[in-house]
């Protein structure tokens, strides 16, 4: 019998890694910088009680805190990256909690800047703000400005930074546990072959054709969750209980208006996606209904909900000609976007493939000074991977864009639009495809299903997530216990609304809630259903219109976070505030099911 294992780090190909030299080319290089940040950190006692004093003042001192920051920044960038190569790693498990301390320092030392920076008189900071030594701060002072009802006095600013560190513990256990002590067993297939289960993998067997296989590598899977749920329903219990903690000391009603504050996005948004989404399931119980028709099961199963309804479709794709594809998909954005994207996937900016300790999913990372880095566990048989390697080429060119034409204060664009250039990219390679499968019927409702998969994990699901979080916050900020059984019960609550009569919910999809990494970070997933939304109308545009559509995507990647992101969309053409681009997206995924419905019948 053959085994197939998870590679240790020392037995991947080194081209097959991602090149961290334009970083530090060796670990001393590190640990120069590190020493030098630690002994200029002092520095900022020389501007504190002065900040009042001019607008040269105040530039000189903000300087000196965007040096120290992008410093820092790039210490960090190399010493999470490193980190998440292998998490069992104890050298750069090392590195990266140094870099997070001296994080930390630093913030409890720059402490003192925001309430000085408010307590400057409103006068006073008008003028400071047409003063020519302080326009490149503008719009970085007028957020410290903004937060003025948040902010305390500098002693419990200090505080509140010097508990930063402390406090993030909770998503580091997670991160520790999930990625490197869960393990999972192995799976034999139906030839006799036997694989290591991972998280790499879970979903390539969940589109195996073997139901039985399907159905052995969903509650294998779960079972190792379910050994360890209460540790880990500790832990997402007291990440929302820090959620609530820095909200109270913040001042603000709720963990979520404290979480929207920060990129001035209304609670409104929020509410309108789950009211909207919650009002149109009709689509998604339409699908997956057919679906269960078409796999001919009495009843849907989770494990049933990815597997392709084309049977017969062998996918294989080597990483290669993966970027060929993504290429193609992105041509409408034009030659320089492309082939700056396609010589970054080939050179030096993506990790390509899962070995052990390695931490799960996919990601891009980078700072001002690095390449916009990839993290993917590329999977050849799994045209998941080819997406997500083209969602990620799209966050990665909007940091691309971002650095190039942003200074530092303003590259640094938020979660919120993060999500729609990825999803956008990947909007793109669907109507690629669609076009390039049009006289092969086979292939064209094989892309249409996946289309349709897609839509449903990153609009419906996420929205699922999104009133979970919402649920869970709400039980703490209500001082309510939020135990395990809890936690199960609202989760289950949530999958028989979501799904309805459409799917037999097996007791170990109650845990999904344990296992979902963002539940970690709170108020994150809502992004990916609003930004799915904005990125399928933009999309059309793009395709619709051409030129002058292009030419207004490109230019809203460009500006970075130079303005809060509904500002930055609406000027790119679409308007969050409203609901339109959630009904938008519903009618699209209707319109996909409607179509492969139809295709499949003839």
């Amino acid at each position: 019998m053959t085994k197939k294992t998870i590679p240790d780090r020392k037995d991947i190909p080194d081209g097959h890694k991602w090149d961290l030299t334009p970083l530090f080319d060796a670990s001393d290089s590190w640990e120069a910088l590190f020493t030098e940040i630690e002994e200029e950190i002092s520095g900022y006692q020389k501007y504190r009680g002065r900040l009042g004093e001019s607008a040269s003042a105040l530039s000189e001192a903000i300087q000196f805190h965007l040096s120290v920051s992008r410093r820092i920044e790039k210490l960090y960038t190399y010493a999470h990256l490193k980190n998440d190569e292998d998490k069992a790693n104890q050298l750069y498990m090392g590195l990266f909690q140094r870099a997070a301390n001296l994080y930390t320092r630093s913030a409890e030392l720059a402490s003192f800047v925001p309430p000085e920076i408010q307590s400057i008189p409103d006068e006073t900071m008008q003028l400071y703000l047409s003063d020519a030594a302080l326009a490149e701060y503008r719009f970085f002072l007028e957020k410290i400005i903004r937060h003025k009802p948040h902010t305390h006095n500098e002693q419990v600013e200090q505080i509140l930074a010097m508990s930063r560190d402390a406090t993030q513990a909770v998503s580091q256990i997670f991160g520790q546990l999930d990625n490197v002590d869960l393990k999972f067993g192995t799976i034999v297939d139906e030839a006799g072959a036997e694989t290591e289960l991972s998280h790499g993998n879970f979903t390539t067997f969940l589109i195996h054709p073997d139901r039985e296989i399907r159905k052995k590598v969903f509650h294998q899977y779960y079972k190792t969750y379910d050994d360890h749920k209460n540790t880990i329903a500790t832990i997402l219990a007291y990440a929302n209980k820090k959620d609530h903690f820095y909200a109270r000391a913040r001042n603000f009603e709720s963990c979520r208006s404290a979480s929207m504050f920060v990129d001035d996005i209304p609670e409104t948004v929020y509410d309108n996606l789950i009211r909207t989404v919650r009002d149109n399931l009709n689509p998604l119980f339409k699908y997956l209904n057919f679906r269960r028709e078409f796999l001919g099961v009495e009843k849907l199963h989770f494990y049933d909900t990815y597997v392709p309804i084309v049977p017969d479709v062998e996918f294989q794709m080597a990483y290669e000609e993966a970027v060929d594809i993504c290429e193609k998909a992105l041509e409408p954005l034009g030659k320089s976007y492309v082939l700056t994207l396609k010589n970054g996937l080939l050179g030096s900016w993506v990790d390509r493939f899962e070995n052990r300790g390695k931490r799960r999913g996919a990601y891009s990372s980078g700072c001002y000074d690095s390449p916009p880095y990839i993290l993917m566990n590329y999977e050849e048989k799994n045209i998941n991977s080819l997406y997500t390697l083209t969602h990620e080429a799209g966050h990665s060119m909007h940091s691309y864009l971002s650095i190039q034409n942003q200074p530092y204060v303003d590259y640094e664009y938020t979660i919120f639009v993060a999500e729609v250039a990825s999803t956008f990219s990947e909007t793109l390679l669907s109507h690629y495809f669609l076009d390039y499968y049009k006289d092969d019927p086979k292939m064209k409702a094989y892309i249409l299903n996946r289309e349709i998969d897609n839509i449903r994990a990153t609009l419906y699901r996420q929205a699922m997530f999104a009133e979970f979080e919402k649920i869970t916050h709400g039980i703490i900020e209500q001082n309510q216990p939020l135990t395990l059984e809890v936690m199960t019960a609202e989760y289950r609550k949530l999958l028989e609304a979501y799904f309805g009569n459409t799917l037999q919910i097996d007791p170990e999809l109650e845990l999904e809630c344990l296992r979902i990494p963002h539940f970690y970070s709170p108020f994150y997933v809502y992004k990916y259903a609003t930004g799915v939304s904005a990125a399928i109308a933009l999309a059309d545009k793009v395709i619709k219109e051409v030129a002058p559509a292009r030419e207004a995507y490109l230019d809203f990647l460009k500006l970075g976070g130079s303005r809060y992101p509904l500002e930055e969309l609406l000027a790119a053409g679409v308007d969050m505030r409203s609901s339109a681009p959630v009904e938008k997206a519903i009618e699209h995924f209707d319109s996909r099911v409607d179509q492969l419905i139809e295709l499949i019948d003839k």
